[in-house]
């Protein structure tokens, strides 16, 4: 039977192929000429000023809000796994981990607005923040490749993705209030999905405001039922039930339903804008975000003899609120293209609920975390060049608790905290500058960050963890700098060198956890770590005869000095203690580790006429842990793996036919014991996969439109490199959109 349903798998998938081509080479007859996606297209990520794309060195892609709306993501994850150029680790459903250039979680910065979103105890492991930012309120996202910490700071070791919400629009007359209102509900079968998003623009002649709600609801996650390169992986054959106040098993009815997976996201985006004159804005933004409480499904897998090991696993509600306020001035004295000032309040709550199986206490522990931000920055133009200069302050402040509950009576009792119980503080003062300096043939792109951070936490009750000491600090200065030669000899070629450094400030997360890995393994504080620092260079190549064609492709190499890695450690002098009733090892984040990565990115965008249009990407990336014994795999370092697509456009009618695609990782280039997760990979590692996906939308009228798709047609089992969960099977979606 997995003979025939392998060939059926392979005879379809060139089937789909045969049509794409058919397709591109049907179009080629007819070819004329239309416009792409432009170099010129301005990009404010890489300096927090606009410049067009031909004038930065670094790579960078980006997502406009077209694309963003035709893509109809379920969630931000989504968004980015669809480009193909951003890889996503999962450990849930309500997860979405992206890693860019082998560089994952606090490693990769996300940036909202201009602000930090990441703080304190953003971990090294795997994250779901990046769900937190609704999609639906996104005008466009720019991704940064590679170190972005000279205009950014600490974390920007991968590179940062910044996403940019929607404005207001003001009218034209001084008596007229501009009304627009936009909408869409969504349905999909793999996980039940019911989604809604609304919003209103009312736009004044000096007054304008958007409001934006969006609301998730996704049931338990239904995996591919068709074997691919692999047999099926990942049947959830049991699942935990407490049953007459007793923790049992209970054999799942359907085995492909990934039972405890779903949960539900909530968003608000409200944004006011205060024309003063023609040369001041005042822009007021709120956000906020809050989801229920999310399955680690991962954990819920965990085996334990000939049962489970937790019979409750689950982050608490996720909460996200921003507050801030910008201050935009077009032309100030010397800076005659304009000043920019954010200060802006963040407030993030966590929380993480566990129990055993058969036991009677959930372990409860809370995060709080209030983030203070300010960033300011002018720019000065002179002809063709311009230079920026910044300042970039921030302050965290961590309250971490923590309790157990009966789930019997519901009495509670002290429990151990994650971070230090007397509480946290994190800062960072830097100021930075950058330079653009064309000179006809070629553009320089210089930066440089300079700065000082520290941190301090304080454990007061000591009857868990026998501390020798009182309170941990660190502090030390950072820096970082760019330089950048953009050389465009004649057209159609354009060749860009790039050389960055970047930075990551140990945070809380790094300095005071104290977290049970894994059975038997126990982290502690370590006060003595210091920064990570990357050093990377690349080379990218654009080649563009006209604007209907253009190729990209960067080669690069990032070295990575100084990085924190969880290591065997001595605790009181001991290198075991008991903890929570089992004998565990004592680990601690430690500076011992140094590593090489490099890959190559490659894509093509191609208009093969005015209504058919290809896009391809694929990037490989390798990387190694540098030891005197030999060297080892480096974690977090996705295979093989890319997207091409499609897509065919008419005044009213859209369609797309897509592949995301990766490849194979067999388990010896696995970081054994890592952030790999190879106790939830099959046997012998990741296979290599492929979906096939088809989406469609058509105007029916001015103001309505349908949307319609199926995304993983074969219906194909697999799991993602890294990730917890299996991937969703055959999804069939309907959005009904009204603008």
């Amino acid at each position: 039977k997995s003979v025939r349903q392998e060939n059926l798998y392979h005879h379809s998938m060139k089937k789909i192929l045969t049509t794409i081509l058919l397709l591109g080479a049907f179009a080629a007859l007819h070819a004329q000429e239309m416009l792409s996606d432009s170099l010129e297209t301005m990009v404010i990520s890489a300096t927090r000023s606009a410049q067009s794309r031909t004038a930065i060195a670094q790579q960078v892609q980006l997502l406009s809000q077209q694309t963003i709306q035709r893509v109809n993501a379920q969630t931000t994850a989504d968004l980015l796994q669809n480009t193909g150029g951003v890889f996503i680790q999962r450990s849930q459903q309500g997860g979405g981990s992206p890693i860019l250039r082998g560089f994952e979680a606090s490693r990769v910065l996300l940036v909202v607005d201009g602000i930090r979103m990441n703080n304190a105890i953003y971990r090294s492991g795997h994250l779901q923040n990046v769900i937190t930012v609704d999609n639906n309120a996104l005008s466009k996202a720019e991704i940064l490749f590679g170190p972005a910490s000279t205009v950014y700071g600490s974390d920007a070791l991968g590179g940062a993705i910044c996403f940019y919400t929607k404005d207001p629009t003001f009218s034209k007359g001084k008596k007229e209030l501009n009304v627009n209102i936009n909408g869409f509900a969504r349905a999909g079968t793999v996980n039940k999905e019911r989604s809604y998003s609304g919003s209103i623009v009312l736009g004044g002649h000096r007054l304008a405001s958007i409001t934006t709600l969006s609301s998730n609801r996704f049931g338990d996650l239904r995996m591919g039922r068709r074997e691919g390169a692999g047999p099926l992986f990942g049947l959830r054959n049991q699942y935990v039930e407490r049953i007459n106040g007793q923790d049992s098993l209970v054999t799942n009815s359907n085995p492909h339903v990934q039972k405890f997976s779903g949960y539900t996201q909530f968003n608000l985006l409200e944004k006011i804008v205060f024309k003063q004159n023609n040369n001041i804005t005042h822009t007021f933004n709120f956000q906020w975000a809050n989801s229920s409480n999310i399955p680690r499904y991962d954990r819920l897998t965990d085996p334990d003899g000939s049962g489970l090991r937790f019979a409750e696993w689950f982050y608490g509600p996720q909460k996200r609120a921003m507050l801030a306020y910008q201050l935009g001035v077009k032309e100030f004295k010397w800076f005659n293209n304009g000043i920019r000032a954010i200060i802006s309040a963040q407030n993030i709550a966590e929380s993480r609920i566990s129990r055993r199986f058969g036991r009677e206490f959930q372990r409860h522990q809370v995060e709080q975390v209030a983030v203070i931000g300010f960033t300011t920055f002018g720019e000065h133009t002179n002809g063709r060049n311009a230079i920026r200069v910044g300042l970039d302050a921030q302050h965290n402040i961590v309250q971490s608790t923590a309790f157990d509950r009966s789930v019997a009576t519901g009495a509670e009792i002290a429990g151990a905290t994650r971070y230090p119980d007397g509480g946290s503080n994190m800062s960072d003062l830097s100021g930075f500058a950058t330079f653009t300096q064309n000179r006809g043939k070629f553009i320089l792109n210089e930066g440089l960050r300079l700065g000082y951070a520290s941190l301090s936490g304080r454990f007061e009750d000591k009857s868990f963890y026998p501390f020798p000491f009182e309170e941990i600090r660190q502090s030390s200065p950072v820096a970082a700098a760019n330089l950048g030669v953009v050389w465009i000899p004649k057209e159609p070629w354009r060749l860009a060198v790039n050389a960055a450094s970047g930075f990551r400030m140990p945070n809380i997360d790094d300095m005071g956890k104290v977290f049970d890995s894994q059975p038997g393994s126990l982290i502690v504080p370590n006060p003595d770590i210091e920064p990570e620092q990357t050093f990377n260079t690349e080379v990218n190549a654009i080649f563009q005869p006209h604007k209907r064609f253009r190729w990209e492709g960067v080669v690069w190499n990032t070295a990575f000095r100084n990085a924190i890695v969880t290591d065997n450690f001595r605790f009181n002098g001991q290198d075991s203690i008991t903890y929570d009733g089992t004998l565990s090892r004592v680990l601690a984040n430690q500076n011992k580790r140094k590593a090489n990565i490099f890959g190559i990115t490659t894509g093509i965008n191609w208009n093969i006429s005015p209504t058919l249009a290809v896009s391809g990407n694929a990037s490989i990336t390798q990387g190694i842990i540098l030891q005197k014994e030999g060297n080892t795999p480096l974690d977090h370092i996705p295979p093989f793996y890319g997207r091409i697509g499609v897509r065919y456009e008419r005044k009213k009618f859209d369609a797309e036919i897509s592949s995301i695609f990766n490849g194979k990782k067999p388990i010896g280039q696995y970081a054994l014991n890592g952030e790999d997760n190879e106790q939830y990979a099959p046997a012998n590692g990741t296979t290599n996969w492929a979906t096939y996906n088809i989406r469609a939308s058509y105007r029916i009228f001015t103001a309505l439109s349908l949307q319609v798709g199926v995304e993983n047609i074969l219906d194909t089992n697999y799991r993602v490199f890294a990730s917890g969960i299996n991937a969703p099977g055959r999804n069939f979606y309907i959005t009904l959109r009204v603008e």
